[in-house]
């Protein structure tokens, strides 16, 4: 029988072969037996741990997903006292970024890995995978939406709704090729400098936001 830290550690080496090859390979063409090579497990041990190949994906996105949302949390709580709305603004922006934005697999928000399975996992429009990620970030992403409403009044609820999907966007291709900055820039611009995108989206981000409506742009 397995003692409960070593069932702790084949959890955790069945989740990491399971995100790595989903992030690679997607996730419908990954196979159960693929993922128990890959992590030293058997597929028993799989299906005691997750049930299917649906719960180890909630498992991962729960894994990344909590600490991230937790913090996303605390920072907007902090941001929603400022008085200034032009700082509040700004410090709404960047708390819905910060927790997200590192390389680092070990990282609060799961680092680039994670950020490359959620847009695969988008990508293939699987249903049951659809459903967890609205669980898992529909109800903190409406606080932002409503955070950043009460900032800009004078948006309609629509507008700001297609700003945060550009910014999540931006955030998530940043994470997956930051070489690209590298690249384009000549070397003038560091991808990999965490700091440096963080200042560079939420810039543009709360200029995007201060933009006026649809409605009231020039043509």
């Amino acid at each position: 029988m397995l003692m409960p830290q070593r069932q702790t550690s084949m959890r955790e080496a069945i989740l990491d072969a399971a995100e790595e090859l989903f992030s690679k390979n997607g996730f419908r063409a990954v196979s159960m037996r693929e993922i128990a090579q890959a992590s030293g497990a058997n597929l028993g041990s799989i299906s005691y741990h997750f049930g299917s190949k649906d719960g180890l994906l909630r498992a991962i996105y729960e894994r990344h997903s909590g600490p991230m949302n937790r913090r996303r949390s605390e920072l907007l709580t902090e941001a929603q006292r400022i008085r200034d709305p032009d700082d509040r603004l700004e410090a709404i922006v960047r708390a819905f970024i910060l927790p997200s934005l590192s390389q680092s697999e070990g990282s609060v928000g799961g680092g680039a890995r994670f950020a490359r399975l959620r847009a695969v996992v988008m990508a293939e429009r699987h249903e049951e995978a659809q459903k967890i990620i609205a669980e898992t970030f529909n109800p903190i992403n409406l606080a932002f939406i409503d955070a950043l409403q009460a900032c800009l009044p004078q948006l309609p609820r629509a507008d700001i709704v297609w700003r945060t999907h550009f910014l999540l966007g931006a955030v998530s291709y940043t994470l997956i090729n930051p070489w690209r900055v590298t690249r384009l820039s000549g070397g003038e611009a560091d991808g990999e400098n965490t700091e440096e995108a963080l200042t560079q989206i939420v810039r543009a981000a709360v200029a995007a936001f201060r933009a006026p409506a649809g409605s009231d742009a020039a043509p």
